[in-house]
C-alpha cells in the first residue's frame, strides 16, 4: 500500500524553522511578557507613575517601592511599566506606518515602472539624503517634542527601506508566469498587486519591519534622553535615563537608571533575535524541513 505524503506548505516550514531557533523563540517570549506588562500597567504598577512625593525622595528599592523612587519621589517600577507602553507604541506605530507606506510605493513603482518608478525612487533618495536627527530637531522646535511627532518623523524618514525591498521583489515577480497569466486574462495592475505581489513580499516586509522596530525603540530612547522626544511627566524609557547624566547618581543610585537601561537593551536585543529568526525562517535558500 502506497502512502501519499502531503508536502508541507511554505508557511508551516517557516513556522517550524522559527521554532527551532531558540534565540528567536526566547526573544518572542520576552517581548510577549513585556507587552503584557505594558498593557496591564495600571493593574500591576501599584502606584501612579506621575505622582510626586518629595517625602520619598530617591528611596532605594523596598517593599513599598519595588525599584525605588526617582528624584521627584515617583515610583520607578510604575514609571517603568507605563513607559513600556510609550516606547513600544512609538516603535511599533512608526515601523508599521513606514513599512505600509514604503510597501505601497515600492509595489506601485515596481509594477508600473517608467515615470512612476523614477519619481518614487528619486523621492526615496531625497528622504535618505536628509539626516533624521536634523528633521527631528527642527520639528521639535516647531511642533514641540512628543510621541506623535516621533511617530510622524520616524515613519517619514524610514519608508524608503521597505520601498526599495518591495520594488526589487516586484520587478522580479512581475515577470513570473502566473503574474503574466493574470495580466493576459485581463487583471489590472492594481489587482495583480493586491492578489499576487503583496502576499508574496509580505514575509520579507515583515522581517524588515521587525528589525526597524528595534532601531526605532532605541532611537526614541536616545531622543527622549536628549529632551527631543517624549517629555516628562509622561514616562518613556529614554527620559527615565535623565538622572544617568549625573556621575554620582550612576555610582550610588543604580535603581534610577539601571531598570530603564536594561529594559531598552533587552527589548532591542529580543526584537533583533525575532527579526533574525524571521529572516532565517522565510529564507527560501535555507535548509528546508
Amino acid at each position: 500500500m502506497t502512502t501519499t505524503v502531503t508536502p508541507a506548505s511554505p508557511r508551516s516550514l517557516a513556522a517550524r524553522r522559527f521554532r527551532r531557533n531558540r534565540m528567536a523563540l526566547a526573544g518572542a517570549v520576552f517581548l510577549t511578557a513585556v507587552g503584557v506588562l505594558a498593557l496591564a500597567a495600571p493593574l500591576v504598577a501599584g502606584h501612579d507613575p506621575n505622582t510626586v512625593d518629595l517625602a520619598a525622595f530617591r528611596e532605594p528599592p523596598s517593599a513599598a517601592h519595588l525599584l525605588g523612587t526617582d528624584s521627584s519621589g515617583r515610583d520607578v517600577f510604575a514609571r517603568l511599566v507605563h513607559a513600556g507602553r510609550v516606547s513600544l507604541l512609538v516603535g511599533l506605530l512608526s515601523s508599521l506606518a513606514a513599512v505600509a507606506f514604503g510597501t505601497l510605493l515600492g509595489a506601485l513603482a515596481g509594477m508600473l515602472g517608467g515615470p512612476v518608478d523614477a519619481v518614487v525612487m528619486r523621492a526615496a533618495d531625497v528622504v535618505l539624503s536628509f539626516p533624521s536627527l536634523v528633521v527631528i530637531v527642527v520639528l521639535a522646535g516647531v511642533l514641540g517634542p512628543g510621541a506623535a511627532m516621533l511617530v510622524l518623523v520616524f515613519a517619514a524618514c524610514n519608508w524608503p527601506t521597505a520601498c526599495r525591498v518591495v520594488r526589487g521583489l516586484t520587478l522580479s515577480l512581475r515577470e513570473r508566469e502566473y503574474v503574466q497569466a493574470a495580466r493576459a486574462f485581463g487583471a489590472g495592475r492594481l489587482t495583480v498587486i493586491g492578489r499576487h505581489v503583496l502576499p508574496a513580499v509580505l514575509p520579507q516586509v515583515a522581517v524588515a519591519g521587525t528589525l526597524l522596530v528595534a532601531q526605532l525603540i532605541l532611537l526614541e530612547a536616545v531622543l527622549s534622553f536628549l529632551g527631543l522626544g517624549v517629555r516628562p511627566p509622561r514616562a518613556s524609557w529614554g527620559n527615565m535615563l535623565t538622572d544617568a547624566q549625573n556621575l554620582t547618581l550612576i555610582q550610588t543610585m543604580p535603581w534610577l537608571w539601571l531598570p530603564p537601561g536594561l529594559a531598552i537593551a533587552l527589548t532591542v536585543l529580543a526584537v533583533n533575535f525575532v527579526g533574525d529568526g524571521l529572516r532565517d525562517a522565510v529564507d527560501l535558500k535555507g535548509v528546508r524541513g
